[in-house]
């Protein structure tokens, strides 16, 4: 039974220390993030659906500058001033305004692709791998929500440049979404109109107001 109880006490203990690590990489990584006045990045994005035999693939770029991001991905633009949504369809000449509610649904949004992280998660160290040169080390991030259609995220960070390389999302549901880092760049020049939208540029558009 003493032999137990010391057993049970290294497993507490190990465990404590591996989430302490894990919280002191994610608060390395969050202080660097937060350090730059805007940050540019080329992701590649890819989502698994066994069940419904879907595999897509595809390439993306965001810039993002506090909560002001403007996003490319699928055809479609989306430029968020801080307080609307516009997201602008080409291929369906229409621009969808809204109000930025993606928090109330859980959702990862782009301003908070690289922070998401630091509420409603608790957090483990996880696999460390090599990955093409550089080591990534990989935290298990699970939803403190148990009613979470998320069963767990896996955030890789690159052990050297404290940027996050990867996120792997896997649902309950089995569906499994990465979204990889291709480029990351810094404190660019970019223009004030990047996170504006000019409603002249759509004449033809149907200007969709959802709220």
């Amino acid at each position: 039974m003493k032999k137990l109880s010391i057993l049970f006490v290294i497993i507490i203990t190990s465990s404590g220390f591996a989430q302490d690590k894990a919280k002191a990489l994610l608060n390395e990584v969050s202080t660097k993030v937060k350090s730059y006045n805007n940050i540019s990045v080329g992701f590649k994005y890819e989502l698994n659906n066994v069940s419904e035999n879907i595999n897509q693939e595809t390439k993306g770029d965001v810039t993002i500058q506090n909560k002001k991001y403007h996003l490319n991905v699928l055809g479609v633009t989306r430029i968020f001033d801080g307080k609307t949504l516009y997201t602008i369809s080409p291929e369906d000449e229409e621009v969808t305004v809204s109000s930025d509610n993606t928090k109330d649904e859980g959702t990862i949004t782009p301003s908070k692709m690289m922070t998401f992280y630091e509420e409603g998660y608790n957090y483990k160290m996880d696999i460390l791998q090599n990955v093409k040169g550089r080591k990534i080390q990989y935290v298990k991030l699970i939803p403190i929500d148990s009613n979470a259609e998320i069963k767990h995220v896996l955030l890789g960070i690159d052990a050297t440049t404290k940027h996050i390389y990867n996120l792997i999302e896997v649902g309950k549901n089995g569906v499994k979404t990465i979204l990889t880092v291709n480029s990351f760049k810094t404190n660019q020049a970019i223009p004030k109109t990047l996170f504006v939208f000019d409603e002249n540029k759509y004449k033809d558009f149907y200007i969709n107001k959802i709220d």
